[in-house]
């Protein structure tokens, strides 16, 4: 089996639909109907069910999918370190993002990427639904995400930075008129909700109560932030936030509000402990050595 055509069956073991899979790898239709009756061909048995409603994989199909996964990412990974030892590059440190301010860090990665030239930066968004899980999935090597994070598999490295609290809510909101809010007011008004099994991490974002006891009333669920500022932009919610938002999301439709009785929430670096390495304790010694920013 051709590595490309291996590329087409994990890639249609996921999708499950022959033109989603077509339009992702950038092929035609036929050319993925091809790969995989190829396949079956050479296998002697059939790796997906097909329907006019649905397509499936067979239990031949999945445990051919089981077996390649690991195979095919281990392959990749090799092929990627090959294309950049070429250029010095012996090792790519990946760090998630939950917060959207990668440019106020910029002095982290910069002096990382001077004191580490063979090796390689990647800095790329992971949405808070999936922050833990990308951790363990090994999508990526360091989370920067919000404190406290009590996990027994993740390590808390330094923190990067404490912003501020704003409130987002729709331009012709109610609240949007104030020059700040405390979150007693903002009780006042339906928050979005995010079931990911971490209740105590999501309620250091957004708490249940006030200070004075009131319930924060959570409403519909999300996935991402993406979700939560749409909802805002329609009236449907309000929403907590970093102050950084404010700068880094601006929309014609939501307005940022202080928050004036909420403290700073700070941001650390987080990593599997077992996954630890010399790239993720080189850039928590770049952060310690640099100090936390000021805070916004």
């Amino acid at each position: 089996m051709e590595l490309r055509d291996i590329e087409i069956f994990l890639t249609l073991a996921e999708e499950l639909h022959f033109g989603r899979t077509a339009a992702r790898l950038r092929l035609s239709p036929a050319r993925v109907t091809q790969a995989i009756q190829k396949q079956e061909r050479q296998i002697g048995a059939p790796l997906f069910e097909r329907s006019n409603r649905a397509v499936r994989l067979t239990p031949v199909g999945r445990q051919l999918r089981d077996d390649l996964q690991p195979l095919y990412a281990g392959l990749r990974e090799s092929m990627q370190r090959a294309r950049l030892a070429v250029h010095g590059i012996t090792g790519t440190l990946r760090v998630g993002m939950l917060p959207v301010n990668a440019y106020d860090l910029r002095p982290y990665w910069d002096v990382f990427r001077f004191r580490h030239p063979q090796w390689r930066l990647h800095i790329q968004r992971t949405q808070f639904t999936e922050a833990f899980a990308a951790l363990r999935r090994d999508e990526v090597d360091v989370l920067v995400g919000w404190l406290p994070v009590e996990e027994p598999d993740l390590i808390v490295g330094p923190v990067l930075f404490a912003d501020a609290r704003v409130l987002a809510v729709a331009v012709d909101h109610e609240l949007a008129r104030h020059a700040s809010v405390t979150l007693e007011m903002a009780a006042d008004f339906q928050h979005p909700n995010a079931e990911i099994g971490h209740d105590y991490w999501i309620d250091a974002y957004v708490p249940r109560r006030t200070r004075h006891g009131r319930s924060i009333e959570r409403g519909p669920l999300v996935r991402d932030t993406e979700d939560v500022v749409t909802l805002v932009s329609m009236g449907e919610t309000a929403s907590l936030f970093p102050a950084h938002m404010s700068r880094y999301w601006v929309r014609p439709d939501v307005t940022y509000v202080p928050v004036t009785d909420m403290s700073a929430l700070p941001y650390a670096l987080v990593w599997r402990g077992e996954h630890e390495n010399e790239l993720i304790r080189s850039l928590a010694e770049v952060v310690r050595d640099l100090g936390p920013l000021p805070t916004a």
